[in-house]
């Protein structure tokens, strides 16, 4: 009786270990970003480092690649495809997807007034035309829409290409308005938010925004270049 006892308790404590390694496993998969589906292009390059907010002694908002010694300070991702200042992708002979979600683009930038290939050029760099990206910050679907943002925009499912791409669409009609038609100042607010474009008077001094800035261009010039594919 007292050896299947002790054998009971070792098999609950077996059972119990087993179920923590499988919760922490999950966990790991999740918070790595590993679970999410889809199949993204063979190119994508790996997550973008963080990035340190804080607020300096003299009240100023920093950023850095590294945590700051001595001010509290919020991480940063940027999850985006053309995000990372690392990737090794070609982006001058990169695949374009010209007809990935062609009607979809098509009709979202003939509603809001904006270059079908400014469109398809945000969609590559945003999410590589994967439908099921999703940032580590919570953005989701092709144009990398937060919560909040797609709520502002009126789409009920981010999540849905089309509805995806047209509140994407539409939130860079509002940034090219309001930055007169500056492609790059429109990217850049797309990106890292109007507020910080307005508060440098250009492109904010964050290398992912910056290369993300130039890696749209390339892309919007090269879709614009050969419309057909």
């Amino acid at each position: 009786m007292a050896a299947r006892l002790i054998s009971g308790i070792r098999s609950a404590r077996f059972v119990r270990a087993v179920l923590a390694c499988l919760c922490l496993a999950a966990s790991a998969t999740w918070a790595a970003g590993e679970a999410t589906p889809g199949t993204p292009p063979q190119d994508l390059p790996k997550p973008s480092p963080k990035v340190y907010r804080y607020i300096s002694g003299g009240g100023t908002t920093s950023f850095s690649d590294r945590p700051p010694a001595h001010d509290r300070y919020v991480v940063m991702h940027y999850g985006c495809y053309a995000c990372n200042p690392k990737s090794t992708v070609d982006w001058k002979v990169t695949r374009l997807y010209h007809d990935a979600y062609a009607s979809e683009i098509e009709q979202a930038a003939r509603l809001y007034n904006v270059d079908p290939a400014l469109v398809r050029a945000v969609i590559h760099a945003e999410s590589g035309f994967n439908l099921h990206a999703r940032s580590p910050k919570g953005a989701v679907g092709l144009m990398q829409l937060m919560p909040a943002t797609a709520r502002q925009l009126g789409v009920a499912d981010p999540r849905h290409p089309r509805e995806n791409i047209r509140g994407g669409a539409r939130y860079l009609a509002e940034m090219l308005v309001r930055f007169r038609n500056d492609v790059s100042l429109a990217t850049a607010a797309y990106n890292a938010g109007p507020q910080a474009v307005q508060k440098y008077a250009g492109i904010p001094p964050y290398t992912e925004t910056q290369v993300y800035v130039q890696r749209v261009r390339i892309l919007h010039q090269r879709y614009k270049a050969s419309p057909q594919g």
